[in-house]
């Protein structure tokens, strides 16, 4: 078994014979464990050899899964484009009860499920597939027009936060910055964090105080979305939540 650690998140990779045959990372389970920890720019791992699973849940080759992972790294790039966070909320537009286009099976499935109150990852969830499917098959719906996505922060404590005296929301402030830097250590839009976090504090100087904080998260969680994909992104919306919390 490989344990693999980076930064926060850490997983495990089972192998039988040289095969990858199990793997696990936070709640994700299989293939999509491998894709999730593919993306990891950097971190550590450990090799031992007496620890063995007796699952077998995956029989991809260990040549297909990473052809796999590296597409699915290529394909975000794209599809981050229109689709900036999994945790935006999909709504109809008004051209969807006037266009009329041929659906597949797993469009109609996704579009029954659409009920303009859940997020990518709930509706994920409600179908019994990957955030990173379901935003394949966003994307095209977008692209035609019958979808369209609106922000939400509704897991978010916002309420408790406009409840804190305006140097404990500062903190606050400061640590979900952090927070993003640590999930984007190294990270080519590493740099774009600073210049998020001093328009948060120019706003808050302003008077916007919570506001401020809430946009501040919005688009951080959509540097890290694009940059990381949407695993790391929920995760760093968790700890943006647990951080809410206990101020």
């Amino acid at each position: 078994m490989f344990s693999l650690n980076s930064g926060s998140a850490s997983g495990e990779i089972y192998l039988r014979d040289g095969q990858i045959v199990h793997a696990e990372v936070g709640k994700l389970r299989e293939e999509e464990a491998v894709y999730e920890m593919a993306i990891w720019r950097d971190g550590e791992f450990v090799f031992l050899p007496g620890e063995e699973t007796e699952l077998t849940s995956i029989r991809r080759s260990n040549t297909n899964l990473l052809m796999e992972a590296a597409r699915r790294i290529d394909e975000w790039s794209v599809l981050s484009k229109k689709i900036p966070s999994t945790q935006m909320v999909p709504v109809f537009t008004n051209q969807a009860t006037t266009t009329s286009v041929s659906l597949t099976p797993q469009e109609w499935m996704l579009i029954s499920k659409t009920d303009e109150r859940r997020t990518i990852e709930e509706l994920a969830m409600a179908v019994g597939m990957s955030p990173f499917e379901v935003c394949k098959l966003l994307y095209g719906l977008i692209t035609s027009g019958l979808l369209a996505l609106r922000e939400s922060l509704a897991s978010l404590p916002t309420e408790h936060l406009k409840d804190l005296s305006l140097e404990k929301q500062s903190l606050v402030a400061v640590k979900i910055f952090r927070l993003a830097q640590q999930a984007l250590k190294d990270h080519e839009v590493a740099g774009e964090l600073e210049k998020v976090h001093q328009l948060c504090k120019a706003e808050m100087d302003a008077g916007r105080h919570a506001d401020a904080i809430l946009d501040q998260i919005r688009s951080l969680e959509k540097l890290v979305s694009s940059a990381l994909g949407p695993n790391q992104a929920k995760t760093f919306m968790e700890k943006v939540s647990e951080e809410m919390k206990n101020a």
